[in-house]
Formats: C-alpha cells, structure tokens, sequence
C-alpha cells in the first residue's frame, strides 16, 4: 500500500515538474539536419529545458543549460518503418533512460559538446554503457529526489546548489540526466571536470619545483549540464561555424545597403 501511494505521488509531481513554463525563447534552434551532419557518436548535446524542473535545475547551477543527452550514433540500428533513427540516450523524469531522435530538440536552444581525443575502443564501451541503461525506469517512489525541485529558485546558497542537486539516493536513474552520462565515461577514465589536487614534483637543476596535477574523479552524482560546457576536456562544437560560416554572404533585412559597409551616415 505505501508502495502504491509513494508511486502515485511521485507521478503526480513528476507531472507537475514537466510542465512547461511561460516565456521560453529559441535564440538558436537547432536543426535536425545540421545535427544529424555535424554530431558524431560520444556528442554530448546539452539542451536549455522549458520545464519547472529545467528552471530549478538552472537556477542551481547557474547555468543556461538544464538537460544533457549523448549521441549514440547507429548503435541502436535503423528503424524499419521508415521513421528518424534515435540517436540520443536521455534520462527523464517520464520515461527513465530512453532513446530519442535528433528532431526532439529541434526547438530548444542547445549546445554540442564533443570528448577530444577519445580512442574508439573506450567510445565504444561509452555508448555501450549507456545502451545497456536504457529501460531503467526513473523511481518515482524517491519522493526526496522529486520534491528538491518544486522551487524553481530555491534559498540555498551557492556553495551548497551543487550539493543539493546530490541529495538522495545517489542512483542516476534518481537523478539529473548528467549522472549517467557521467558514470558512462567514468567507465574508461575520461575526465569531465576531476577534482585537481597540486603537488610538488622533483626539484629540477635550476632549483624550482615542477607542480603535478593529480587528478581525483568527482562522485557521478555530483556532475550537472553544465559540466561539460565548462570542461577543458571537450571542445565545443558550433554547427553554423563547422558548415563553413562566411559573413560576407549574410542578408540583413534592416537595410537595402550593403551589410558589408554598413548603412550610409
């Protein structure tokens, strides 16, 4: 019975929390075919949400982007209907970790993020870690889990957000779609952004000190969206730039003078 009506709730909040908010703009849309010619497998899309939780999720991170999804490229085979192949791998409140095609965000504002110098092997069993994930269903008996999101902006200061994303139970099919994406590329020791810890190396023959980084991996609960914008281990990828982008050949409808000069003064 309380099994039952731990279930029922955490629907019901989940429903809430999914609902969308008022006032969301796309400044940059993304479009599916653009993504579908620049995105490679082991992508990180990271999408700016238009839900409560997106805007809990952002007020605590201080971060423009509330959701992350990977790119899985043809792991998960072409559809024989016809219908667009799912590239991407999610966690959601809804439907756990699911796969999804491109054309999902086609009106979000997103941003690429893309692992430099991953070798094939250990991108393999990244996306491999991640496929095997899907059906795991979001526990929506954790009320904890859900109910940290029902204010969109918290009284929680800032050095305690992070912390408070971690609350719970620690699981990623319990947490923010990040924590699995995290945990997938903790499997072949890539580092998103490690905790660095400086030492002191050998003393060198001009008497200075080498300092050496050493490099501790950070709890997979403890990572959000925003992480893999910031790290200095994936480059981030802009499609209008990677099309070749020439300024010259922009139409601007403000004026009938040539953009290139400007209008006349």
């Amino acid at each position: 019975m309380l099994d039952w009506l731990l279930k029922f709730v955490g629907a019901r909040l989940a429903w809430f929390l999914e609902k969308r908010v008022r006032g969301y703009e796309t400044y940059t849309p993304s479009d599916p075919d653009t993504l579908e010619a620049i995105m490679r497998p082991g992508d990180i899309l990271l999408v700016e949400g238009d839900q409560r939780l997106s805007a809990a999720i952002k007020y605590l991170t201080q971060s423009t982007w509330s959701h992350a999804a990977i790119h899985v490229g043809d792991a998960l085979g072409t559809p024989e209907d016809g219908s667009e192949p799912k590239r991407l791998v999610e966690v959601s409140l809804k439907y756990g970790a699911a796969a999804v095609p491109l054309s999902k965000y086609r009106s979000f504002n997103t941003r690429i993020c893309r692992p430099v110098n991953l070798s094939e092997e250990d991108l393999r069993t990244v996306i491999d870690f991640v496929v095997s994930r899907l059906g795991i269903e979001y526990d929506l008996k954790n009320i904890f889990d859900l109910a940290r999101y029902l204010l969109p902006t918290p009284p929680v200061p800032v050095r305690y957000r992070r912390r408070m994303l971690a609350l719970g139970s620690g699981d990623p099919t319990r947490a923010i779609c990040s924590t699995l994406i995290a945990l997938a590329f903790q499997e072949v020791r890539y580092p998103i952004l490690p905790l660095v810890e400086t030492a002191q190396g050998k003393r060198r023959a001009l008497g200075s000190y080498s300092p050496s980084e050493i490099l501790h991996i950070r709890h997979h609960s403890l990572f959000t969206p925003r992480d893999f914008d910031l790290s200095p281990y994936f480059a981030v990828i802009k499609p209008t730039l990677e099309g070749g982008f020439d300024y010259k050949t922009l139409v601007w409808g403000d004026s009938g003078d040539d953009p290139a000069r400007g209008e006349e003064t």
